[in-house]
């Protein structure tokens, strides 16, 4: 175990990423990354299936992406920073994506923030 990672572990809400992690899900992050490129997001809105069998993701990949699963997919291993390219092709902000992944409704989630008016 990395000792930089002593004690996070059992921190409630921490999701390590090491490259173990990196190595289990490097298809999915690697399909996440292509979103940055047009031809790639209009294939995967034209036949996103056909595209996540290209990829090589598993039914449980497969099933994660299907559903938006946001938090689902960075228990998985999907690296956020690829996860925010997949939530523009769905539509989704930043702040949608946060309030889902703690369970709650985008209004509930802003009330928490320093400028709960701030989008």
């Amino acid at each position: 175990m990395n000792p930089q990672l002593k004690g996070v572990e059992g921190v409630e809400g921490t999701y390590i990423f090491d490259l173990r992690v990196s190595n289990r899900a490097l298809k999915l992050n690697r399909f996440f990354w292509q979103m940055i490129g047009k031809d790639w997001r209009d294939r995967f809105l034209a036949d996103g299936e056909g595209l996540m069998t290209e990829a090589g993701l598993d039914d449980r990949e497969k099933d994660l992406v299907r559903n938006r699963d946001w938090l689902g997919l960075i228990k998985h291993g999907a690296s956020f920073f690829v996860l925010e390219k997949f939530a523009r092709v769905s539509k989704a902000t930043n702040m949608e994506v946060y309030a889902i992944m703690r369970g709650e409704s985008l209004e509930e989630f802003l009330e928490t923030r320093r400028v709960p008016d701030a989008r």
